[in-house]
């Protein structure tokens, strides 16, 4: 394989952006409907689905590293990443669908039930997704480059989270008809064949280039000991953490807002779907935005944009609902190019870990990146099904106006919080362009000799 800098084609940036488009059919369903499906669908409490979500997500969080781990130490013909790609997509397709299959049990066996189906869930998306976001570090080590390959992976995820916002409730609707949890079911099972497909087109399509040097030895204590020691890494820990606290706190909220405030659930996928095609446009402007002003410097201000915008939500009427899709678009549009910067700032971390021990651990330095996106997703989740649970939320019956004003606060001042301290916490990053310059010319002349 080779390891000296390389533009990747379109062709290989767009077959690498498929494996997300994939992972974002389950996680999607995760961040927009699986409360909501427990809740409304399912039939178990908010407090109970809340819960849940802090269990089954810490042990979550603590396969990431094993995993990470593991993917490092994988030798084959493909790679230590691309392979998995294979071995993980057909499991968590099927128990994909298994867990948004509501069994004939009573509340005991559904509580039960969903615990161990959403458990083995998020250990197969483990599985495949901890490889894959490892790869976009050895694809290249070129950091710009990462920068556009992060950008073409959050177009196609975007893509793949349009379709989920857009077409999951008709496609409920269509394949149940008024049996919400046979069309849950049935729309797992398309999005569930797609994302075969298409994490075998990324496995298909991309090349692993960049290598560990030749004399590093495995040493599981070493690598942990520069994963402690790496300060850009830990400040990236916690803006993870951060980021994804607000995103699944809001989109969480969405269903919800439209449902039992705005009283006009049929607009809830259009709200989705408008606020994604501004992702879109946002995250194709990542590259260009970044290389002028620094990735550090960008995200710092999108994310103080995106606090201000989220917070003045609150405001909005809700009989004016030009306003409240206008107010969403902007904040979508803002919020968009976070996401890439995050995932090539990560690769930028491991790199810096090369560069200051002459150790390289691309998977673990990814999987503790991802432990730290679910830590975020877990308090979010575990706080949004509280907190609704506390606001005095009931399913599926007129709300009080405290219950109504509380899912108002969700999708608004509570997860701008989030966005702020990822905002401020991204002040102490110090991997600026000309340093990581520096670092690529380092780390060249040393793979050179």
């Amino acid at each position: 394989m080779e390891s000296h800098p390389q533009r990747l084609s379109v062709k290989e940036k767009m077959g690498y952006g498929l494996g997300d488009a994939a992972s974002n059919f389950y996680w999607q369903m995760f961040m927009n409907f699986l409360l909501f499906f427990y809740t409304d669908v399912f039939g178990i409490s908010a407090a109970a689905a809340g819960t849940m979500f802090l269990v089954v997500r810490i042990w979550d969080t603590a396969n990431d590293p094993i995993m990470g781990m593991i993917a490092d130490r994988t030798e084959s013909k493909w790679g230590k990443f691309r392979p998995w790609l294979i071995w993980g997509a057909l499991p968590i397709g099927i128990i994909g669908v298994l867990t948004f299959t509501t069994p004939g049990f009573g509340m005991t066996g559904k509580l039960v039930y969903a615990y161990v189906t959403y458990t083995l869930m998020i250990m197969a998306y483990t599985v495949v997704n901890i490889p894959y976001s490892a790869l976009m570090g050895v694809m290249t080590p070129d950091s710009m480059e990462r920068t556009s390959l992060s950008s073409y992976r959050f177009v196609l995820a975007m893509a793949a989270t349009f379709v989920v916002q857009g077409a999951t409730l008709p496609l409920v609707r269509a394949l149940g008809g008024e049996n919400q949890a046979a069309g849950f079911q049935r729309t797992l099972m398309v999005y569930s064949v797609a994302a075969v497909a298409l994490f075998y087109l990324t496995f298909r399509l991309t090349k692993e280039r960049v290598k560990p040097p030749q004399a590093q030895k495995t040493s599981l204590k070493n690598d942990l000991r520069d994963l402690s020691h790496n300060g850009p890494w830990l400040v990236m820990f916690l803006i993870g953490i951060f980021a994804l606290t607000y995103n699944c706190i809001r989109s969480g909220a969405v269903i919800y807002y439209f449902k039992y405030y705005v009283g006009r659930e049929s607009l809830t996928s259009a709200f989705m779907m408008a606020g994604t095609a501004a992702v879109i446009v946002g995250v194709m402007l990542t590259n260009f935005f970044a290389s002028r002003f620094g990735k550090r410097n960008l995200y710092i201000a999108l994310m103080g944009i995106t606090t201000v915008l989220t917070t003045l939500f609150y405001f909005v009427p809700r009989e004016n609902i030009v306003a409240v899709f206008a107010l969403h678009i902007a904040i979508s549009f803002f919020l968009a190019p976070t996401a890439p910067l995050i995932w090539a700032m990560y690769a930028d971390t491991a790199d810096y870990s090369e560069w200051k021990w002459k150790r390289r651990a691309t998977g673990l330095v990814f999987s503790a990146a991802s432990f730290a996106q679910k830590m975020g997703y877990t308090i979010g989740g575990a706080l949004a099904g509280w907190l609704l649970a506390y606001f005095g939320f009931k399913a599926n019956v007129v709300q009080t106006e405290a219950t109504q004003n509380g899912i108002r606060l969700l999708i608004s001042v509570i997860p701008a919080v989030g966005s702020a301290l990822a905002a401020a916490t991204a002040c102490f990053y110090t991997l600026d362009e000309p340093f990581m310059k520096r670092i690529e010319a380092d780390l060249a002349k040393r793979r050179a000799s």
